[in-house]
C-alpha cells in the first residue's frame, strides 16, 4: 500500500508519512524500506539508524502543529548550522549530535522556515477523517484539503448526496 504523494515541503512530508487507509492508520516507516526509501524520494543523503529519529521529529512536527513547541525545539536542540567561509565563498555546515539525526534535524528545521515565511499556510486537511498537512500555494490561499481527488471530491460528493437525500 502506497501513501499518498503531495510534492509538500519536507516537514509536511515527514509528518504525512502516516496517513489514513480505509478508516486505518498506516506508517510507511513501519513497511520494510519505509523509510529509506522516505529519505530517498526527498533527496536527503541516506544515513544509518534514522528510523527513531524520525519517528521522534514526526512526533514533534505534529506537536508543533498542534501548538506544542518543546517536543521540536528538542529536536532541534540536536544540532545546529554554522556559517562558513569556503574559497571566499560563504557555505552553511550541518553540525549535529550524532548523524543519524541528520533527516529528523533537516525537517524540523523546515518547519521553523515555512512559520517564517507564512505560517498561515500550513495546514490541516479539512477532512476531519483525515491526518494529512499541505502547504498552501494556492493564488488565493483559500485551499481546503490535501488532494482534491481524495478529500476534495469525497467532501463535494457527501455534500451532493446529502442536499439530493432531503428534497
Amino acid at each position: 500500500m502506497s501513501r499518498p504523494l503531495i510534492g509538500e515541503p519536507l516537514a509536511l512530508e515527514l509528518v504525512n508519512t502516516q496517513w489514513m487507509h480505509h478508516g486505518r492508520l498506516v506508517d510507511l516507516f513501519d513497511e520494510p524500506g519505509g523509510v529509506e526509501s522516505w529519505i530517498a524520494e526527498t533527496g536527503l543523503p541516506g544515513v544509518p539508524d534514522a528510523r527513531e529519529p524520525l519517528i521522534v521529529a514526526r512526533a514533534a512536527l505534529r506537536a508543533a502543529l498542534g501548538g506544542d513547541e518543546q517536543p521540536l525545539n528538542d529536536v532541534l536542540d540536536r544540532g545546529a548550522r554554522r556559517p562558513q567561509l569556503r574559497d571566499g565563498l560563504p557555505v552553511e555546515e550541518l553540525v549535529l549530535d550524532s548523524p543519524e539525526w541528520l533527516p529528523a534535524w533537516v525537517a524540523a528545521a523546515d518547519l521553523v522556515r515555512l512559520r517564517a515565511e507564512r505560517a498561515e499556510r500550513i495546514r490541516k486537511c479539512a477532512n476531519p477523517d483525515c491526518v494529512l498537512w499541505f502547504y498552501d500555494i494556492s493564488k488565493n490561499g483559500r485551499r481546503r484539503w490535501c488532494s482534491m481527488d481524495a478529500c476534495g471530491n469525497r467532501a463535494k460528493t457527501d455534500r451532493y448526496q446529502q442536499r439530493h437525500r432531503t428534497t
